[in-house]
């Protein structure tokens, strides 16, 4: 069966080697102006470049995104096509910047880079003693040093992501508690999130947005976790309410790094920009120089099965 797989112009043509010998590939225009025919499309990157792009479409049998979260685009497209996302394709940079997320945080070292840009000499646990004239305890200084080890790892969203931020976290000695949508072996429901948030350390979100996760961290989760306790978002920036999370910031009872925000491009002047205890990078998590490599890895192999007749990989039912 021969497979008409349209994917955006601007596209690498090394990356469609693995396309087998029945795919006839056509190639989309950023900006269309005539219909084309395709059975499998790949949409462009952009959000933008993809709603342009789709009334001049026709055939259009099985999509395949490009990216695992479907929540920009999952109402665009009518229910008759099969929607397939790219889980998997994120796990290694998403992980990996959680990793580095959470070492810098328990390490202080956005502190510590501060520091440096002020060409200051600032040691870690002593920090305030040697800022301040007045004495303060050891104990509670505004550079912690925290290890890894020994610290209770919540994992919220135990996907494929979530199992690759543990794996890469186990070597360091963490402890780990597990949530899901429903009970697996070891993986509490979302129901239990409320009893463990006051246990854990570090609370790592890793969840699709979809209407019951949208502000699941809200004020009142937010005031459960554990005074000092590190929240890190690398999922959705509406899995968490700003403003709750602003106040608990402010009042130093916990500390964050977002690769997400809500709102997203977070505004200049935005008061999240200057909370303390706040690491902030621009939806980069998911990024690798790699990504195209292994998002075309899939795609021809979702194409290979189009063709066999075989279940497609990572159907879309429902919010996600």
């Amino acid at each position: 069966m021969r497979v008409r797989v349209g994917i955006d112009a601007s596209v690498d043509r090394r990356l469609l080697a693995g396309l087998p010998p029945e795919a006839e590939v056509v190639l989309a225009p950023e900006n269309l102006s005539a219909e084309l025919e395709v059975d499998f499309w790949v949409p462009a990157l952009r959000p933008a470049i993809v709603k342009r792009q789709w009334p001049y479409l026709r055939g259009v049998r099985v999509i395949q995104l490009p990216w695992a979260g479907v929540d920009t685009l999952i109402k665009f497209f009518p229910p008759a096509v099969t929607l397939c996302d790219a889980r998997g394709v994120h796990d290694i940079p998403t992980a990996e910047w959680t990793l580095a997320a959470i070492l810098a945080m328990q390490k202080s070292l956005p502190f510590f880079v501060e520091q440096q840009r002020r060409g200051h000499w600032a040691l870690g646990q002593q920090a305030r003693q040697i800022d301040h004239p007045e004495p303060t305890k050891i104990k509670d200084p505004p550079a912690p040093m925290k290890d890894i080890a020994e610290s209770r790892v919540l994992i919220v969203g135990y996907g494929s992501i979530g199992k690759a931020v543990e794996a890469r976290l186990t070597p360091f000695g963490a402890k780990f508690l597990r949530v899901a949508r429903s009970a697996k072996p070891n993986v509490q429901p979302v129901e239990k999130l409320d009893q463990l948030l006051p246990q854990a350390d570090i609370v790592v979100i890793t969840l699709p947005l979809t209407s019951e996760t949208r502000h699941l961290f809200n004020a009142a989760r937010l005031a459960k976790m554990k005074p000092g306790a590190l929240l890190v978002n690398a999922s959705r920036g509406l899995t968490v309410q700003t403003d709750a999370l602003l106040q608990v910031l402010q009042a130093g009872r916990i500390r964050a790094a977002l690769d997400v925000t809500d709102p997203e491009p977070l505004p200049e002047g935005h008061p999240l920009w200057k909370a303390p205890n706040l690491l902030i990078t621009p939806h980069v998590a998911g990024d690798s120089e790699r990504f195209m490599a292994r998002a075309f890895t899939l795609v021809c192999e979702q194409v290979r099965r189009m063709v066999k007749g075989e279940p497609l990989l990572n159907v879309v039912t429902g919010e996600y």
